[in-house]
């Protein structure tokens, strides 16, 4: 058993792999100063070809997002965001003129990802040479549903299981709770949402996908909104070090059995 008492500035524990984990998606992003170039498919050529190795099947996709002009009106904005996506469809990388991200649904080691991770910033850094980072995040979202979300009081702390572990639990159609938490690190932070949501819906349908059934979410979130030179050596000790901070989180949140019920091996 770890014994963690503050999961933002203890030491991170022994990975205890899970062989059957509830993580449902995974995601990286750097954000940075535009490029416009990286709306136009005779420059992003050359990105393709440097992934595509991992990544073949090209999906690109318009996305619509609103800005305000300078006499305060909202003016609505298309970007274009290049969807690459590998032949099983569990890993995509997507780059848009202002940010990269890599995210999976078959996460299966913290040394897998990160290596995916790199491999993709070299691509990014060879081909458009961004020169600043304007923030970077980790996300990890984990899901229960059936049985595990019935045992739920069993599976994690009461701090996290909340009213959802009360007997009148069969009456509770939705219950989701939000804390930001700063790490005493430079300005980073954690956003935690965790708790029930009801069959079909979602808070974050770019995440985290509506089902047919009831489910629990944690939902972490660990991020730097700062502007600072773009090094892959540095962005990848800092996502070496987020991810060791989330699973710091993690492992307070949950109890023993929760580990053992995946396949965890104390």
């Amino acid at each position: 058993m770890v014994d963690i008492i503050n999961p933002l500035i203890d030491s991170p524990p022994s990975e205890v792999p899970l062989i059957n984990a509830p993580l449902v998606r995974v995601i990286a992003q750097v954000r940075f100063p535009p490029i416009l170039s990286i709306e136009k498919k005779e420059f992003v050529g050359s990105f393709q070809e440097a992934i595509r190795d991992k990544y073949p099947i090209l999906q690109p996709e318009k996305t619509q997002g609103f800005i305000l002009d300078p006499q305060g009106k909202v003016q609505s904005l298309t970007q274009v965001a290049w969807r690459f996506v590998d032949i099983t469809g569990n890993w995509r990388v997507s780059l848009s003129p202002n940010f990269v991200a890599l995210e999976t649904t078959t996460y299966s080691s913290r040394s897998n990802f990160l290596e995916r991770l790199e491999d993709i910033l070299t691509a990014l850094n060879e081909n458009f040479d961004p020169k600043i980072i304007e923030r970077f995040g980790l996300r990890y979202v984990d899901r229960l549903v059936g049985q595990d979300l019935t045992d739920i009081s069993s599976l994690v702390k009461p701090e996290i299981a909340g009213i959802v572990s009360a007997d009148f639990r069969d009456n509770i159609r939705q219950s989701i709770n939000e804390s930001l938490f700063i790490v005493p690190d430079e300005g980073q932070q954690i956003l935690a949402r965790w708790g029930l949501i009801s069959a079909n819906t979602t808070f974050d349908p770019d995440a985290i996908e509506p089902i047919t059934e009831p489910s629990w979410i944690l939902d972490l979130d660990m991020s730097l909104s700062k502007n600072r030179e773009f090094s892959i050596t540095a962005l990848m000790k800092e996502a070496k070090q987020f991810s060791e901070r989330l699973y710091t989180f993690f492992r307070w949140a949950v109890k023993d059995e929760f580990l053992q019920r995946f396949g965890g091996e104390l």
